[in-house]
């Protein structure tokens, strides 16, 4: 079955402008307030992490989430709401970002267009720092939550959710399997597993936290769930390719790295053009999931597309 294609009178553009200014406006709020009072050999370094810009995709989910799940403005009773909510898994998807650059790891120098945090402040200072985002996204989501005037345990179902997405049996793991495979014979299973756990857990948990926050239904939660488990992976795939025929100037990032540092992709197991055809089915999958629940949304449809059709 075919899943619609984006409305074409949803701007996605002048949407995303507006989504990624209002998560500014809460990561700044949230950074003035929580990162304030450490000691600056952290707090500069988090800074730094974390206004180093990138497309905020991850947060925008969570928004879009709320709202298509019937959350309202997710303004809440004063300051914050659902996007300090979203600004907590912005910080997750950061410290693995600090941590993915080091010389242990991928020993990259270029992050969103800017040397990376490790090469500013040093590699003690750069492992420091994105161990600290972890307690500053659970301290963002806890006040984001209270704002939207969620009882306790509906807050501890998002942390739990952001933290089993982040840990060893989602984006720690598959960063570990990523390490382990480097210069390896892979195969599509073995890279499907690596990045459902590295990618995909994540951008899933981004939906399901927007859910939990609107006090969705489980079935609704669930086709959240599966619609960023398929945008994931659509994400995923479409950075592989990007590697291959992007520019370093317009990617933010080193291009060719996946290259050099023997990584499997999709592009190198099924082609350039088959990696393309895989990421717009997944693409497909992911409207599917949602239309299967009942879900209505032009910004869910058209962010399901844009994983794979970006060009950086």
């Amino acid at each position: 079955m075919s899943a619609r294609r984006s409305d074409p009178r949803f701007d996605l553009g002048r949407y995303l402008e507006s989504e990624r200014e209002a998560i500014e406006r809460a990561r700044e709020r949230l950074v003035q307030r929580l990162v304030a009072g450490l000691p600056e050999d952290v707090a500069g370094p988090v800074r730094y992490a974390l206004e180093a810009g990138g497309k905020r995709l991850r947060p925008i989910l969570v928004v879009a989430a709320y709202r298509a799940a019937g959350g309202g403005d997710g303004k809440g009773a004063g300051e914050g709401g659902i996007h300090d909510v979203a600004c907590a898994v912005e910080f997750v998807h950061t410290y693995s970002l600090v941590h993915d650059d080091l010389p242990c790891m991928d020993n990259d120098d270029l992050r969103r267009g800017k040397p990376t945090t490790h090469r500013v402040y040093g590699s003690g200072r750069a492992v420091i720092a994105g161990a600290a985002l972890i307690p500053l996204a659970v301290l963002a989501l806890a006040r984001g939550g209270r704002a939207l005037g969620l009882e306790g345990g509906e807050i501890a179902s998002m942390v739990r959710e952001l933290c089993e997405a982040a840990g060893a049996a989602g984006m720690v793991g598959g960063q570990l399997l990523d390490l382990d495979a480097e210069g390896l014979p892979v195969d599509l299973s073995d890279l499907e597993a690596i990045h459902r756990r590295k990618t995909g857990a994540l951008l899933a948990a981004s939906l399901r936290i927007g859910g939990v926050a609107a006090r969705a239904d489980r079935a609704v939660i669930e086709a959240l769930g599966e619609y960023g488990r398929s945008v994931g992976l659509a994400f995923q795939i479409a950075d592989d390719v990007l590697d291959l025929t992007g520019e370093t100037a317009k990617l933010g990032k080193t291009a060719g790295r996946d290259v050099a540092l023997e990584k499997a992709t999709y592009p190198s197991l099924l082609g350039i053009d088959g990696a393309i055809a895989r990421a717009r089915a997944e693409a497909e999958a992911a409207v599917a999931a949602l239309r299967s629940a009942g879900i209505d949304t032009p910004e869910l449809v058209a962010l399901a597309h844009y994983a794979v059709e970006r060009d950086r």
